[in-house]
């Protein structure tokens, strides 16, 4: 079996500046990955009690296990968070994936999904991305791919595409923890 490789993930706004890091991330081998995950060229990683670095150099380690999907030419990404009670999904409305190496970048445009293991779905920070819409100033571009983004998210989520699936999302994360060599801090 092919290895996990380590990625930084780093989440921008409009304006250029640094949003957020994840500086662990385990990318999932493509030998690996669903079929339904592969047709769309996914990138799934893994990370758990990783550090992650705010724009103000805040720094805190995450408590739950994620499991994260871009998707070439999408306006979203998706992190399955591994919570004592299930599965919740949480979704960011941004711009499609650009990797550089070990890097993978996207703007965060503010709108985010979450589904809760329970299967409700809220769509929040609405007044943040009105708001940013005009510090920023979005083009009409931008602002008809972020709304044409969200609508293809909704859809996903209602039709339980992928990655919404529970036992995929699982399979990834047993895969990365059982794996030989792992010396991670699980809990």
């Amino acid at each position: 079996m092919e290895c996990f490789t380590s990625y930084l993930i780093k989440s921008f706004k409009h304006d250029g500046h640094l949003h957020r890091m994840w500086l662990e991330n385990w990318l999932v081998p493509e030998s690996a990955l669903d079929e339904s995950h592969s047709k769309e060229s996914m990138m799934v990683l893994i990370n758990c009690q990783t550090k992650i670095v705010e724009a103000d150099g805040k720094e805190w380690v995450s408590r739950i296990p994620g499991v994260s999907f871009f998707i070439p030419k999408q306006w979203f990404n998706i992190v399955a968070l591994l919570e004592e009670h299930g599965i919740r999904y949480y979704c960011n409305v941004a711009s499609p994936p650009y990797v550089n190496g070990r890097v993978i970048t996207y703007i965060d445009y503010d709108l985010d999904v979450i589904r809760l293991s329970n299967g409700h779905i809220s769509v929040v920070d609405q007044d943040e991305y009105e708001r940013h819409k005009l510090d920023y100033h979005y083009s009409d571009v931008v602002d008809a791919k972020v709304k044409s983004g969200l609508s293809s998210l909704l859809r996903r989520i209602e039709r339980k595409e992928a990655p919404f699936q529970d036992e995929l999302v699982l399979y990834y994360y047993r895969l990365w923890k059982d794996r030989p060599g792992n010396s991670e801090v699980m809990r």
